[in-house]
């Protein structure tokens, strides 16, 4: 399936690598240019990942940490859930700057290609939205999202449609509950961003 154009910029399957990336978002970021693109295109990926999580989660005090947290979007969700317990990381130094005060409790840049320097079993939760897509962050940050991830505890992503399977996703999902150490809770097709056709599947897994 090819990829559907997101607007006037360049397609992100033209992105060819981390640092392109950085540029991308860094340049998007600018004059408030992400936030408003988001809202204009009715990206749903956040409000989604937040309500699936909080029909399943009801304790408001859990840790959480927001994989490639941009803006914030995920984080103004869960505020309105009532968590109050986030960290987040993003590669997009403008858009960490972006982020509202006092939202979450620790930001980081980081690059989630790499191994993070977090402690193992160390959140209740672990969301990833809008990321795992083209020349973004690949399949094998699952396996460190299992890592830093207590047991019973949940990891929530999206994941867009047109690079599941050829991307490695699917291949890595099965690798994991075949070796028992997630369990599939739900995973469906979100909304995403309807508005511009581009779908992405959203998942829910407990991990062993």
């Amino acid at each position: 399936m090819a990829q559907k154009d997101v607007g006037n910029k360049t397609p992100l399957h033209d992105l060819k690598n981390t640092d392109e990336v950085m540029k991308y978002y860094d340049e998007w970021a600018k004059s408030q240019k992400y936030n408003k693109d988001m809202e204009a295109w009715e990206y749903s990926g956040p409000k989604e990942t937040v309500e699936v999580i909080n029909k399943h989660q009801k304790d408001k005090n859990i840790k959480i940490f927001d994989a490639g947290c941009g803006s914030g979007l995920v984080g103004v969700e869960l505020k309105k859930y009532g968590f109050i317990n986030f960290d987040g990381s993003d590669i997009s130094r403008e858009l960490l700057n972006q982020v509202p005060k006092g939202l979450y409790q620790n930001l980081t840049q980081s690059d989630l290609n790499k191994p993070t320097n977090i402690s193992n079993n160390s959140y209740d939760i672990v969301t990833c939205v809008g990321t795992f897509t083209f020349a973004h962050v690949k399949a094998h940050a699952l396996d460190e999202f299992v890592r830093i991830t207590k047991e019973n505890g949940l990891i929530c992503f999206t994941i867009n449609e047109a690079i599941y399977e050829n991307q490695g996703f699917k291949k890595k999902l099965e690798e994991l509950k075949n070796s028992n150490k997630i369990e599939e809770i739900e995973f469906f097709k979100s909304n995403y961003l309807a508005s511009k056709d581009v779908s992405a599947w959203l998942g829910l897994y407990k991990v062993l």
